[in-house]
């Protein structure tokens, strides 16, 4: 290594040529490099989606998903799978084991669904598999609304989407909030019955006469021609035209039976945006493209297509990812900034304005460096990426600052600046070489953390992994070679400087400032390593006492200021959709004029949260940060305006941060034998809520309603000519229409239904009692074999594993931590003595904070066992290697004192990341000062004066990096955010709060370690060294004795001769 940095420094005009280059090169990666709100992660997840008209949630779980869990509990990998059976079809969800080969599950889950398919009904349509991917969220939802008709706002939708997929980083834009159409046939029951015609035969007429029929060519001799027979349908007037029944006397066609309309099927669920109709537009990116530039575009796109919009249109952008993007590329630019500013500061009161400028130009470097290499590798710049990069801020300057303050140290004592730097990058390189590596060892466990959130989390090694090798380049090739230029001397005491040089008379009295005082102290300390000892021990179990028994409990992500929240509104009953309107508009009327709040966004219908009671939600979308009240109080003024809705259920949900979502306490119950799930749910439910702590609580027990079953009596049906088909195609005339074909007209995407159905008038509930079959004996009334009865509704059925499963939720209040609610729900569960034949699980964020909190405790083991090889191959040394790990383990001790002191949880992922980058930090510092101890040494000084000698030399480098450590990491810790751009400063803002717990862990565990390394560290090393000089006492003291025995002896035996 030292051929390496004297070469060079020789040739300077190549370094330095390389570092320009490397400057410009990062600056270009920085500008063009992808930049994306998540990373392109591939979850271990796969859906197979099943739709068939009409199927009830008992017969979907019937006749679809058990057959297809037949099939896809064969493919290996599989964690979980979690199937739903609701009205309509069922969809089925599997987890694969996060080491699997996402294509490989791919094929095999669509080979498993394609065995399938022959059990299922033939009325099933056919299955949809679909994989999830972080990399196919939508960017931006373009909201449109107004008071245009319907047809309008679907075309101009449509059309948008179009234009939208022809930016060529869009990859989709789905249209949602739509009703699907249908070429909707209204007949008269009346002449249906006089016509006496039956839906088979509709059914035929519509099939044989919307063909695609290839008819050939002709050849006729003097020329060929195409041979071409017309026969799709084109529009709703081809369809009324049909011919149903001859006879001699004319044609009876479907426009005689009544009205054919291209229309929209049924409402479902409706969409408001401030009280005005709405359709989204989600735009999904190419994966690897700039979801700046994709968002920038798209707005461009929707600004300009507005222009030909008729007046009462209008639209609004929600979502925007690319703005959160562009706030963390803001933050990272400020924060690397201030870093240089502070650091600076720092270094040119200590070093002097050259060398702050060398330690100034190493911070962008290493930067620069790192996003170079993620540019070259096809990485993206996302959250996570900028997550590792500002964390590298913590964690560049050690090796740069070491190297400058022992160049400063040699000119001083006389050296030219060449040789100084040169000599500073050789004799410093192997500790700042051990402990990058030590660093990057800390880090290397986070590679393979499991499950989703280790995806994620897998970039952020990867970063540092490539900023901490640009950081050990800077430090020991182009700092060197640029100091050698530019290098000049600071504002220290030559004297001192050269009374601490190894080959001077060491005389701590002499020494003056702050130096000789510590000097001084340590004299004294060294001689006592037991007592410093006994302190450590105090203050390590006096701390973790005290955030033990008061404490704020754990979350796993940080809770910052929310963008917006969520109103859920519930009912229990057979609402029809212009019921649930009126009911979710009182709710919506009670949240106008909020302070704050800047848009709301309705959904009303079934389905619209989680809880499938769930009949309505209102977006409430806030203002800027900067522009608003804190949410707190918004939040309260929402909860205190729904508090007394008559009729609902009303809950308040506050948008989430991180990668987990859903409530904070999640139970899942669940057995072979349905019929015991839903007591022990009750007893449950009616347990939480009781308690307090606990709000919004839910669970998925059926909602309260009816539903009408017709019994067929199959034989007294087949005496009048008649079977089960017919009467029900012949209901669904009543209902949602019985579809006879489709067709697809010139300017839609899909084809287009063809059903047939009674008028509106005709199609209540008394109308299953008056309808009459036409049958081979004339048109029968459906009473004479049909029978209507009222039933309770079935609500959707969930299966996990093939058992059936319910699952309660609940949020907690205020202050409440959830770790301690799970906890009190456990032992009450323990005690209840439920049915052994049911399961309950915990499952949501609390597995998933036991998942993370167990890895990143066996990553820091890892880690400690990886340091320790490091240390022993630097030191050969188990003592020496044991010190610096124990220095680790101890300064964990100022992270949960600072917890404590400034009353926040502990947060699973950002303070546990913290702890194990204070590791690193901790390591640096202790490589260095053992390392120069050992030097000392060899160099024949005599070991307590090395341990005092030591500490002194390495007094200012190991303030100078704590300092500027803390003071780079500080603007993190209070949310101070400084623009140099804009000349503006932010304190609180939405993308600081998630870096204060990881800041405030390095920030007081490296003020706690910066006096185990200055003061417990010499000690121990003086312990050993007192402990050797006491045994080699005793040994000479007895050897004393024996030889004064033995001479004794000698002289009695003399005279005795």
């Amino acid at each position: 290594m030292n051929s390496i940095i004297k070469s060079a420094v020789d040739h300077k005009r190549l370094i330095l040529s390389l570092l320009m280059m490397i400057l410009l090169a990062g600056g270009y990666a920085y500008y063009a490099i992808p930049k994306e709100d998540n990373p392109d992660v591939q979850f271990p997840f796969f859906s197979v989606s099943i739709s068939h008209d009409g199927i009830s949630p008992e017969d979907a779980e019937r006749m679809i998903i058990k057959p297809m869990e037949r099939q896809l509990q064969t493919i290996e990998g599989v964690k979980e799978m979690t199937a739903n059976g609701f009205e309509g079809g069922a969809s089925i969800v599997l987890e694969f084991q996060s080491d699997v080969d996402a294509d490989q599950a791919l094929l095999d889950v669509r080979e498993a669904v394609d065995m399938a398919k022959a059990d299922l009904p033939n009325e099933s349509e056919e299955p949809v598999v679909a994989e999830y991917s972080a990399g196919k969220q939508p960017i931006i939802t373009v909201v449109l609304f107004g008071d245009a008709p319907e047809r309008t706002m679907v075309r101009i939708a449509e059309a948008l989407k179009d234009q939208l997929e022809t930016i060529p980083s869009v990859l989709e834009a789905q249209v949602g909030g739509k009703r699907e159409e249908v070429l909707e046939v209204v007949v008269d029951p009346t002449r249906i019955e006089t016509y006496d015609v039956s839906l088979n035969e509709l059914l035929t007429v519509v099939q044989n006469n919307n063909r695609l029929i290839a008819a050939g060519a002709l050849d006729a001799g003097d020329g060929r021609f195409s041979v071409k027979v017309p026969g799709l349908f084109e529009d709703a007037r081809d369809v009324a035209s049909l011919p149903v029944k001859t006879s001699r006397d004319g044609v009876v066609t479907l426009a005689d039976l009544g009205e054919a309309r291209r229309t929209f099927k049924d409402a479902t669920s409706l969409a408001r945006f401030n009280g005005r109709p709405a359709i989204t537009i989600e735009v999904i990116k190419r994966v690897g493209t700039n979801t700046v530039e994709t968002a920038q575009a798209a707005k461009a796109m929707t600004e300009f297509a507005a222009k030909s919009w008729p007046g009462s249109m209008q639209y609004e952008f929600l979502g925007d990812t690319s703005v959160y993007v562009t706030d963390f590329l803001s933050t990272l630019r400020n924060s690397v900034l201030s870093a240089v500013a502070l650091v600076s500061i720092v270094v040119v009161a200590a070093l002097g304005w050259r060398s702050a400028t060398l330690v100034s130009v190493s911070i962008p470097g290493a930067f620069l460096f790192g996003i170079l290499v993620l540019y070259a590798l096809g990485y993206t710049i996302n959250t996570v990426v900028l997550f590792g990069l500002i964390l590298a801020v913590g964690l560049l300057v050690d090796g740069a600052i070491v190297v400058t303050e022992y160049a400063d140290r040699k000119m001083l004592e006389g050296h030219h600046r060449k040789e100084a730097f040169r000599l500073a990058a050789q004799r410093m390189s192997w500790p700042i070489i051990a402990s990058t590596a030590t660093t990057l060892v800390a880090f290397a466990p986070l590679l393979f953390w499991p499950g989703i959130i280790g995806d994620f989390m897998s970039y952020l090694p990867l970063t540092l992994i490539f900023t901490l090798i640009g950081s050990l380049l800077m430090a020991l090739i182009f700092l060197p070679t640029l100091g050698a230029l530019i290098g000049k001397p600071g504002q220290a005491d030559p004297d001192l400087m050269e009374h601490l040089a190894g080959d001077q008379t060491f005389d701590p009295k002499s020494l003056s400032g702050i130096t000789g005082w510590y000097t001084r102290l340590l004299s004294v300390l060294i001689h006592h390593p037991g007592k410093i000892m006994a302190l450590t021990l105090v203050a390590l179990i006096g701390a973790w006492g005290l955030f033990i028994t008061d404490n704020n409990g754990q979350i796993l992500f940080p809770d910052g200021e929310p963008n917006s929240a969520r109103v859920l509104v519930h009912a229990r009953g057979n609402f029809s959709i212009t019921e649930m309107n009126m009911l979710v508009s009182d709710v919506e009327s009670r949240l106008l004029d909020i302070e704050g709040v800047e848009n709301r966004y309705t959904r009303i219908g079934a389905g619209s949260g989680d809880a499938e009671d769930t009949i309505g939600r209102v977006t409430l979308l806030f203002k800027d940060w900067d522009e608003r009240r804190p949410a707190t109080e918004i939040e309260q003024d929402i909860r205190e305006r729904v508090a007394d809705v008559a009729g609902v259920k009303v809950e308040f949900s506050e948008e989430q941060q991180g990668p987990v979502q859903g409530k904070a306490i999640e139970i899942e119950v669940a057995s072979a034998i349905p019929s015991l799930i839903t007591p022990t749910v009750e007893r449950i439910r009616e347990f939480i809520d009781n308690m307090d702590g606990l709000v919004d609580q839910e669970d998925s027990r059926p909602v309260a309603g009816i539903e009408w079953r017709l019994e067929v009596d199959r034989a007294e049906a087949g005496r009048f000519g008649t079977d089960l088909t017919t009467v029900g195609s012949f209901i669904q005339l009543v209902t949602n229409g019985a579809l006879v074909g489709r067709y697809r007209p010139d300017e839609a995407d899909d084809e287009v239904d063809i059903r047939v159905r009674f008028p509106v008038d005709q199609r209540g509930i008394l109308a299953l009692d008056t309808l009459r079959i036409p049958t081979e004996f004339g048109s029968v009334p459906i009473g004479n074999f049909v029978e209507r009865k009222a039933r309770p509704k079935t609500g959707d059925i969930e299966r996990i594993d093939g058992q059936r499963v319910m699952t309660l939720a609940s949020d907690v209040a205020e202050g409440v931590q959830p770790a301690a609610k799970v906890i009190e729900i456990k032992k009450w569960i323990a005690d209840q003595n439920f049915d052994p034949r049911v399961s309950i699980r915990f499952a949501g964020q609390d597995e998933v904070e036991k998942e993370s909190g167990s890895f990143l405790l066996n990553a820091f083991i890892i880690a400690l066992f990886g340091m320790g090889l490091i240390l022993l191959a630097q030191f050969n040394s188990f003592y020496q290697a044991g010190l610096i790990l124990t220095a680790v383990l101890l300064s964990t001790v100022g992270a949960v004192f600072g917890l404590w002191l400034t009353d926040r949880p502990f947060v699973i992922v950002m303070t546990g990341v913290g702890i194990i980058a204070l590791a690193g930090i901790v390591v640096n510092n202790n490589i260095v000062l053992i390392d120069t101890y050992a030097r000392l040494v060899k160099q024949g000084i005599p070991p307590l004066e090395a341990v005092v000698r030591t500490g002194a030399q390495r007094l200012r480098p190991v303030l100078l990096t704590t300092i500027t450590t803390v003071i780079g990491l500080l603007p993190m810790v209070f949310q101070f955010n400084v623009d140099f751009v804009s000349r503006a400063v932010e304190i609180g803002s939405p993308t600081s709060f998630i870096w204060v717990d990881l800041a405030l862990a390095i920030v007081f565990g490296l003020s706690f370690a910066t006096v185990l390394t200055l003061i417990v560290t010499p000690s121990m090393l003086a312990w050993r060294i007192i402990r050797k000089e006491k045994k080699a006492a005793r040994k000479a003291k007895k050897a004393g004795i024996e030889g004064k025995i033995v001479k004794e002896i000698k002289d009695v035996t003399q005279a005795a001769e």
